[in-house]
């Protein structure tokens, strides 16, 4: 069984720089989601990366506005989001930032997560999810990043 669930590592400073890296803050809005699939559909263009743009689109929609909905942000912060495609990898790596040091009951709230949701499409698409603490330069804890990697290819693709 392919297991959606699992902590991935977050982006080591000392590793071969990405392929191809990416970066933006979008307002927190209502129209933040929106705003986040056309940038991405635009980037991912931009980086010629074969993976599925519209399932990578629809999983930074949502965790953007997850990110908004969810994470301990104010109307009209912003909402970071970064993509990243590793040197040695044509896996797109999905990151969003927010004001919350912690997501609870992670694992549970995606076992549980039906299709509609942020955590649903995420579940659906089968895309790897995880989430570590973001601390500012000094190592003080000023929220969490979310992460989720979008396969080039599912498994079964690859059959």
């Amino acid at each position: 069984m392919y297991k959606t669930v699992t902590l991935l590592p977050m982006q080591d400073d000392q590793a071969a720089p990405p392929r191809f890296q990416w970066a933006t803050r979008l307002l927190a809005n209502e129209a933040v989601g929106r705003n986040a699939r056309l940038r991405v559909r635009l980037r991912l263009a931009d980086a010629r990366w074969g993976g599925n743009h519209d399932v990578a689109m629809r999983l930074a929609h949502h965790l953007v506005d997850n990110a908004w909905k969810h994470g301990g942000l104010q109307l009209s912060d912003d909402v970071p989001l970064r993509l990243t495609l590793g040197p040695g990898s044509e896996d797109l790596v999905i990151e969003v930032d927010d004001a919350l040091p912690d997501f609870p009951d992670f694992e549970a709230k995606f076992d549980a997560a039906r299709g509609g949701t942020g955590l649903g499409w995420v579940k659906h698409y089968k895309a790897l999810m995880s989430w570590d603490k973001r601390k500012d330069d000094d190592g003080r804890v000023v929220g969490k990043t979310v992460q989720v990697l979008v396969p080039l290819r599912w498994p079964e693709e690859t059959a």
